[in-house]
């Protein structure tokens, strides 16, 4: 797979590790992140690598933070991402089973290198179950985008939203 990775200044101190991570498994690495611990904007480097996904470019994304929550927060906000939190294994695969996350976001200030590593493993490793139940569930999710948007812009419901414009601090 293609693996878009970002990081913040606060998510720097993993990156190595989880970039050899995804290496090591045999992904091709798509780098959004900072290389410094030099203070960034998670919102910016969290719209270029989910960007990345929502593009086609890259197959998933996976963030590191602090905590994790701005990220999963910033990331959940663009349309087309399913962003889980990622601080266990179980979490990480269930995002991508039940609700068909293709992003993951993971807190370097909570989780260390070896639980880090297993929860890149296990949301690469998973698949969507695509029953009945998920894929409604995953269905409403998408409306709950349109809806949100059609309030955002005024447009009436059944009618298409204008997708925003990139922000031109933003570079892909």
């Amino acid at each position: 797979m293609r693996i878009a990775l970002g990081n913040d200044h606060a998510g720097h101190a993993l990156k190595d590790h989880v970039r050899g991570v995804l290496e090591r498994l045999g992904h091709e690495v798509i780098d959004r992140g900072t290389d410094s611990d030099t203070p960034v904007d998670f919102p910016d480097i969290t719209f270029a690598t989910c960007d990345a996904v929502r593009t086609g470019e890259a197959d998933r994304a996976v963030l590191v933070c602090g905590t994790g929550a701005g990220a999963l927060m910033a990331a959940n906000k663009i349309a087309g991402i399913r962003c889980g939190l990622g601080h266990d294994v179980y979490s990480a695969h269930q995002a991508v089973e039940h609700d068909d996350a293709n992003a993951i976001a993971m807190g370097a200030w909570l989780i260390g290198p070896a639980m880090a590593g297993a929860v890149v493993e296990a949301f690469l490793g998973a698949t969507f179950d695509n029953d009945e139940d998920t894929v409604r569930r995953v269905a409403k999710l998408h409306e709950l985008e349109l809806r949100s948007a059609r309030e955002l812009t005024g447009a009436p419901p059944g009618r298409p939203v204008q997708p925003l414009a990139q922000s031109p601090a933003v570079e892909s």
